[in-house]
């Protein structure tokens, strides 16, 4: 997550690689009478992939949502209906973590907007961020961000880009203190902060969590950040799984490998999203989406089994390969 967008719906191209490979699956299912869970008809079942906070034990859906882009809509009520459409498929399939920001033009009041609609506070796991410099705006920024989301308090705030963090730690410490918030994390998704964040989860003991960008191409973080993270016991949220979608379009054209099955893996978005939750540091993946097929897709790879080291290190062969 780097910058700020008018909203949109997804790329026209995306959009039409990803009905293209739909309609080949359904043409693959009456020739094999091989059914693609998550896709067409069967749904697997059992309970979601969860992980533990590293801080707490609280335990959360190893798949979120992102609002990057997807919900910053302006105040049009076909537009955000059909987000309410989008969450409401997310929580029945058994999604918690939303992550938004300030910085994401109308997502917040979209969420917010969507979550009065919704009535789903029990479930809701709501991460948001502070991203302006100085502590008084950042207090400020965080009333507003509370009171578009109409929450009565959050469940993690984040650094945004580590904007001003020695400024807003303070804030954020008090808050927690109080009640106000439940964890404290710092966020990136560049790599040239990947050494200022790394020394941050070293010496700063009051962060949670950390947020950073990681999927099966973007590796990085396996190296310094993932280890780390799990060695000062920090919840990771992995933003970025899809690479806004171009890592989709890429793979689209190649067939997923038969042994994708092994993994209950029927499309390309729930091979990498399995990928990301099966590294033993990553406490939940927020793809993001304005599409509730794609939202049900994505959600199916909450369940079934997942890779051991020796399947991930196969995923990265065969993406590679291609």
């Amino acid at each position: 997550m780097t910058t700020g967008s008018s909203g949109s719906e997804e790329p026209p191209s995306r959009n039409l690689t990803r009905r293209r490979f739909l309609r080949a699956a359904g043409m693959l299912t009456l020739a094999t009478g091989l059914v693609p869970g998550g896709i067409l008809g069967r749904r697997l079942t059992g309970p979601p992939i969860t992980r533990a906070i590293p801080k707490t034990g609280e335990t959360i859906p190893a798949i979120g949502m992102g609002s990057w882009i997807t919900f910053n809509v302006p105040p049009i009520d076909r537009l955000r209906s059909s987000r309410v459409d989008v969450l409401r498929a997310f929580f029945e399939k058994g999604g918690a973590v939303i992550d938004s920001s300030p910085m994401y033009g109308y997502s917040e009041e979209v969420i917010g907007y969507c979550l009065e609609r919704l009535e789903n506070d029990d479930s809701l796991f709501s991460a948001t961020k502070v991203w302006t410099p100085t502590a008084w705006l950042g207090r400020k920024q965080i009333r507003e961000s509370h009171e578009l989301w109409g929450v009565d308090r959050f469940s993690l705030l984040q650094v945004h880009n580590l904007v001003d963090w020695e400024s807003h730690l303070p804030t954020l410490q008090e808050m927690k203190s109080e009640g106000a918030i439940r964890y404290i994390g710092m966020t990136t998704s560049h790599g040239r902060r990947h050494r200022k964040l790394e020394r941050l989860m070293r010496e700063q003991p009051a962060f949670d969590f950390v947020q950073l960008t990681y999927n099966v191409r973007d590796r990085e973080a396996e190296r310094r950040l993932l280890p780390l993270a799990a060695d000062r016991g920090l919840g990771v949220l992995v933003n970025r799984p899809f690479r806004r979608g171009a890592l989709i379009d890429e793979l689209e054209p190649h067939p997923l490998p038969s042994w994708a099955s092994a993994i209950d893996c029927a499309t390309w978005p729930q091979f990498l999203l399995k990928f990301i939750v099966s590294h033993p540091a990553v406490t939940c993946a927020i793809p993001a989406t304005s599409r509730v097929d794609h939202m049900l897709e994505n959600m199916e790879a909450l369940r079934g089994r997942l890779p051991d080291p020796k399947m991930r290190r196969r995923m990265v062969q065969y993406v590679g390969s291609l």
